[in-house]
């Protein structure tokens, strides 16, 4: 058992985390400023605190009284449309909130730091697909931009006293992801159709992306927490699907009849992506077990509830 701190604890992928290190017997706290999570979501057995990662002086007062040994950081803002729109408020919260950890870590001896980076939006059109960690990042967006900059400040902090492990998940998707942002197309559509409701695609709905289900991407951070080295990995399937084919499958979970609009993309982002996943098959022995066929499925069947 270890204590350990997490993130975003409240949120999508943060708060099915929490479930699974309570379910292995681990002491957790979550930090969350309830901005997209939900307090419903939180673990009862979980240990909370209402708290944004852009306020270092609380911050490290959670870290003073709580002591972990390890922190999964999962808090971002997560939207690429908001990246574009606000990016100096996605820098305070993506790079200024990841520093405030790190440094709050330092302070206290805290030994692992397993971070929740991007593989689907930091290494842009131009990498081969599907794309290795080794691949040249260019992200196209503030999001991937500090992300990739967050991923840097990790590295420096980085020693043998203080191991650090960056995931680069794919597309997320599973129950529990918010509908009413911005970000992950798979929960909104389900939500629209089951409400009877039009969706709207940004552009032709040819752009694909790499679609990893929720569950094992907690496999992916638990296998982590196992891990006894500092490296950096992709989370993901190594398939692309168009949005066009997701709304497809969607509408036939739904039985849905709902229109599809298009119209123009809201902020540039890339045009497709998907991840080589084999070095984390090769040192953490993952790899994703949920077909995209069942995992929609599931995100459905959740939704209906």
């Amino acid at each position: 058992m270890s204590k350990i701190l997490v993130t975003g604890g409240a949120g999508f992928i943060g708060s099915n985390l929490v479930d699974a290190l309570v379910d292995e017997g681990h002491e957790v706290a979550v930090v969350d400023n309830l901005s997209t999570g939900s307090r419903e979501n939180i673990n009862q057995k979980a240990k909370f605190f209402e708290l944004d990662i852009t306020d270092n002086e609380n911050l490290l007062k959670v870290f003073q009284e709580f002591k972990p040994e390890a922190v999964f950081h999962l808090a971002a803002q997560a939207s690429v449309i908001t990246s574009a729109k606000d990016p100096s408020q996605d820098v305070r919260v993506n790079v200024i909130g990841t520093i405030n950890l790190l440094q709050c870590c330092n302070e206290l001896n805290v030994k692992k730091f397993i971070f929740s980076s991007t593989g689907g939006a930091i290494y842009g059109d131009d990498a081969p697909r599907p794309t290795v960690e080794t691949a040249t990042e260019r992200p196209v967006s503030p999001y991937g931009i500090d992300k990739l900059c967050a991923e840097n400040f990790i590295r420096f902090f980085t020693s043998d006293d203080f191991q650090t492990v960056r995931l680069r998940y794919a597309n997320v998707y599973g129950p529990r992801q918010n509908s009413k942002g911005e970000a992950g197309v798979i929960a909104i559509f389900s939500s629209r159709m089951l409400a009877g409701e039009p969706v709207t695609i940004y552009g032709d709905g040819t752009h694909t992306r790499d679609y990893v289900y929720v569950g094992d991407v907690v496999t992916a951070n638990l296998k982590a927490l196992e891990s006894t080295k500092s490296d950096v990995y992709n989370i993901g399937t190594g398939q692309e699907t168009s949005v066009n084919d997701i709304v497809k499958q969607l509408q036939v979970l739904t039985s849905s009849k709902v229109e599809v609009k298009h119209a123009p993309y809201k902020a540039k982002e890339q045009a497709s992506s998907s991840l080589n996943a084999d070095n984390a098959q090769k040192s953490l022995s993952w790899q994703p077990e949920v077909t995209l066929g069942e995992g929609l499925k599931k995100t459905v069947a959740w939704f209906k509830k």
